[in-house]
């Protein structure tokens, strides 16, 4: 059953958001600050705030299944967007991004971070809609992403990497100075026109949204096939990213199992994509071309209980392990004090049997 929403609602919704969008975009160029915590955290509780109101509208009109694919997709997308955040704080630390324009660069991300999946949520609802069999290339493609995820190899200074080739390729083609100025994108240095670093970090920034929607829009396929609810919920996944990152801070070192949370919802929805792809099989090496009835259709709601529960967990374990590590150093850094002060070394070795 395809979703049928009232044409008003969705050109409603998507002005709405548009506006929003614009609203903050304007505020930012008109005053850019480093946020408090207190304005980041009003920003981020307005837009969860607006994203459940959203829900509970899908909800009336369109019922509670869709409406808890859009939570389950929202979520998804939320939590794969975080996973952005220690990419930024890499690249706006590589680049010595004045922290007073962070929110400027950042808004900018978001924008282009839209229009990519924008274009790859046309492409994917006209594949799925051509090719069923597209669900076991994206099952299989979301298992090895988490397997990735899991087990990192050179965790996020891959992607940055793979970003300095393309700042490599601005540098020989273009004319950068050394220095910001301000948020601009072009200066006068010695009167002369040139480009200013901020270019390099919108590339760097862009490059970065292009392999994260190659990651997040399958796995928002595996929740939803319509274009309607995987379009909202990656903006309002996206909406909220900016004061998250100044939220978030230093918290986000703390977070160290975050990826394996995001590993296992990723390789949840992959198993999904492919469950389903043999539940409506065509492929006529398969099964000789029938649907494959044994497959387990997974639902929206157990998809919604996982993705809560994996976060949750994820979460929760990094706060703890962080914790204790906190409180080890503590203890450490006690005893040296102590031991300073008396003249002794803070820990003192025990004589070996073959010494006596």
């Amino acid at each position: 059953m395809d979703l049928q929403l009232p044409l008003w609602f969705e050109i409603g919704s998507l002005v709405i958001l548009t506006l929003i969008l614009l609203g903050d975009l304007l505020l930012i160029l008109k005053r850019p600050h480093i946020p408090s915590t207190r304005e980041s955290t009003l920003w981020v509780v307005f837009y969860v705030t607006l994203a459940l109101i959203f829900a509970g509208l899908m909800w009336v009109f369109a019922g509670p299944e869709y409406a808890g694919q859009f939570v389950a997709g929202w979520l998804t997308e939320y939590s794969l967007s975080i996973d952005n955040l220690f990419v930024f704080v890499l690249i706006m630390s590589q680049f010595a991004v004045p922290r007073r324009y962070q929110q400027e660069v950042l808004m900018v991300g978001i924008i282009i971070a839209l229009v990519l999946r924008g274009l790859f949520i046309l492409a994917g609802a006209a594949i799925i809609e051509q090719f069923s069999w597209v669900f076991y290339i994206f099952g299989a493609f979301l298992v090895w992403t988490a397997w990735r995820q899991a087990f990192p190899g050179g965790d996020h200074d891959e992607d940055v990497k793979q970003e300095n080739f393309i700042v490599r390729l601005l540098r020989r083609g273009i004319d950068i100075s050394d220095h910001y100025d301000g948020a601009k994108l072009r200066t006068v240095v010695g009167g002369k026109k040139m480009w200013t670093p901020m270019i390099i970090v919108f590339a760097a920034i862009g490059v970065t949204d292009l392999l994260f929607a190659i990651d997040s829009i399958p796995a928002i396929f595996g929740i939803t096939t319509s274009p309607f609810i995987v379009f909202t919920a990656n903006i309002f996944a996206l909406m909220g990213l900016r004061q998250l990152y100044f939220l978030l801070g230093d918290l986000l070192d703390r977070l160290r199992y975050l990826h394996y949370g995001i590993a296992f919802i990723l390789a949840f929805i992959g198993l999904k994509l492919v469950f389903h792809a043999m539940h409506v099989n065509e492929l006529p090496f398969i099964n000789n071309g029938e649907h494959i009835e044994w497959a387990p259709e997974i639902s929206t709601w157990m998809s919604l209980a996982v993705i809560v529960l994996s976060m949750a967990v994820a979460t929760i374990a990094s706060l703890i392990a962080s914790s204790r590590e906190k409180k080890a150093g503590d203890a450490d850094a006690a005893a040296a004090v102590v031991a300073e002060e008396k003249g002794t070394p803070p820990t003192v070795e025990q004589p070996r049997d073959d010494a006596r």
